[in-house]
Parts: structure tokens; sequence; C-alpha cells
């Protein structure tokens, strides 16, 4: 169920992004061919005004078909894109970027309001109140990986043979009471979706220089919830937060792709993705917001790469032809898309490649 209810929010979070250039084009008077949910092969459709709204039946998104896309189609019509202003030409293009970005913000407020996992070194508006321990990352194949501990666990408790930390403990106490008996074999409690559990981990050598560790990275992380006009302030923050770190990241992954050093275990694929977004979905609410809100920035910074096939691409099409003020040579553009979609499908299967890979060690 939790990968049903994680595809949904994916079509979702595209057609969002679908909805951006239609309201915009609208707004502009160009004519809209048709709206689909999901991809052909049609279901039904129904035809309001000049547009046609139509269900598909391949559940993968939605598309948008603008009259005017292609410059020999309406070349004397008024309404065409084609016969727009480089900058109008722009605003429909960069719509959908913009409402991606936009609905981050919009479902990151939702969390504020409702009542977000935030932690207690929060420097924004509000008080976070409830604070525990969270285990925040496992290093893969380390003794807490191996017993079993997992991302967002709750803490509960944590003891040896000869010692015990009690509830209400901070992190830095977890930390130095780890420290303190690392040549114990150490039982940790933890709070996983409603269940107690009781695990077993003895520190060891090579994860951290100096000393020995079990893998796992701890914060103090309460409950933040804030009114609706500071909640969209907050939102607004974490939105430019999270934009900034994606685009560094994206741009930091195709520099070691140029270089031939990239590391694909910092990237996911579709079957990468499902696994991660069903995670969140069963870990609870704020887990699942924080990453549809990732996700939908991703489409966004994706989307404005200046790939060939991408918004980013036809963008950076429209600047040129802006410049030279005149449309470029229609098999040029057609060229350079297919170029574009055959490289971003290439990276896409190793990708999921890499993806499979790490479903079957893991």
């Amino acid at each position: 169920m939790s990968y049903v209810i994680f595809l949904c929010i994916l079509v979702g979070l595209i057609l969002v992004h679908e909805l951006g250039h239609f309201l915009v084009a609208k707004a502009f008077k160009i004519r809209v061919d048709e709206f689909g949910i999901f991809f052909p092969p049609r279901l039904f459709a129904k035809k309001f005004g000049e547009t046609e709204y139509s269900v598909n039946m391949i559940p993968l998104g939605g598309f948008v078909r603008i009259f005017g896309e292609n410059p020999k189609d309406g070349a004397s019509d008024p309404r065409s894109l084609s016969r727009k202003s480089r900058f109008v030409q722009a605003a429909v293009l960069v719509a959908g970027i913009t409402f991606n970005i936009l609905f981050a913000w919009l479902a990151l407020s939702v969390g504020y309001m409702v009542g977000m996992q935030t932690s207690v070194d929060h420097a924004g508006f509000g008080q976070v109140q409830n604070a525990h321990v969270l285990i925040t990352e496992v290093v893969p194949g380390s003794p807490a990986d191996k017993a079993g501990i997992k991302p967002n666990d709750v803490l509960d408790m944590a003891q040896t043979g000869t010692a015990m930390l009690g509830e209400h403990a901070t992190a830095d106490q977890v930390q130095s009471f780890i420290f303190a008996h690392q040549d114990e074999s150490l039982v940790v409690t933890l709070s996983r979706g409603g269940k107690k559990l009781n695990l077993l981990a003895k520190p060891t050598e090579g994860i951290v220089p100096g000393h020995k560790a079990i893998g796992v990275a701890f914060d103090d992380v309460g409950v933040l919830k804030l009114p609706p006009h500071v909640a969209l302030a907050e939102g607004a923050i974490l939105t430019e937060r999270m934009t900034v770190a994606v685009a560094q990241g994206l741009g930091g992954f195709f520099m070691q792709l140029v270089r031939g050093a990239a590391n694909w275990g910092g990237v996911a694929g579709p079957v990468g993705i499902a696994g991660i977004g069903s995670a969140a979905v069963k870990t609870g609410f704020a887990a699942t917001i924080i990453l549809t809100a990732m996700i939908s920035i991703n489409l966004a910074i994706v989307n404005l790469l200046p790939i060939p096939g991408l918004d980013g691409g036809r963008l950076l099409i429209v600047a040129i032809e802006g410049i030279i003020r005149r449309p470029l040579p229609e098999k040029w553009v057609m060229r350079a898309t297919i170029a574009g979609f055959s490289l971003l499908a290439l990276l896409m299967i190793v990708i999921t490649f890499h993806d499979i890979l790490h479903l079957i060690r893991t």
C-alpha cells in the first residue's frame, strides 16, 4: 500500500508541473489543445471550450499539448505559442518548474502547520517540543546496520552489562555513553512504527578514527508546529535551503560524471525512488512531506538543465533565437532534442542498473 501511495504522490508532482504550463499558456491566451492525465492509450476524454481533457491508461504522469509548440503549426495564428514573444514562450516553459517549487513550499508549510519533526538546533521560527534522540544515519555494513538499526528509529534507552542510560537522554549523552563503553556490547531500545525493539550491537574499529563505534549518527529531534502565517515563512526558508542543496548536489554529480568519477550511490532512479518513497510513507507524515518536497524540487532543477528535450533545453533554444532574432533550423532542433532524450534515457538506464544492484546487495 505504501508503494501505491507514493506512486500517487509522484504522479501528482508531475501533474503539478504540467498544470503550470497549462495555466500560464491559458493566461497568455495561447490555445491549449489537450490536458492529459496519465499517458495514452486514452480511456476517455471530455472537451470544455477549445481544450480536451483526457484520462489515459499508463499512470506515469501527464502532458499538455499546446498549439504551436511545433513552429510549423499555426505559423499565422496569433494564438499559437510560436507566434508569441520570446518572453511569453519562456514564461510558459518556466511555469512547470515554478509550480514544482511553489508546491514544495506549500507542502512544507502545511507540514509545519500540522507539526513536523525538526532538530532542536533549529534556528528559525517557533520552539521545538517533545525532543527525543533520533537515529539520522546508519553506516552501511556497520555493527548498527547488521543489528537492524535503521534511520528514523527513536532511541529510548541504551545499556551494557555494567551501565544503563535511561530515557530523556540527549544525543550527546548517548554518544558519550557509547564512547565510554566502547569495549562492551550495547543493547539499544528503539521505537519504530509504534513498536518497541531491543537490538544488540558491539562497537568496532574502523568507523570513527581513534575509537570504536557502532556506526550511527544521532540528533535531538522534536515536533515544530507553527501558525499558518509563520509556517508559510518557515516553509519558504526550508524550500530555499533544499533548492540550493539539490542544485549543488546535482551540479556536483554532473561534474563527477564529466570526470568519469560519478558516485552512483548518491543518486536514485525509479527503483530507488520507489523504495525510498515507500519507506518514507511507512515512517510517517513528516518524512513523507519532506521527501515529497525534495522530489518536487528535484523535478524543477532537473527540468531546468539546458538539455534539449527538457524545459531548460527549450529555454536555451528560445534564448538563442532571441539573440540571433530568427528561429533555429528545425532539423537542428530535432536532432538536438533526439540527442538530449537519448542521453537522458542512457543516464536513467545506468542509474536504474545501480538501483537494482543496490537492492540485490541489501
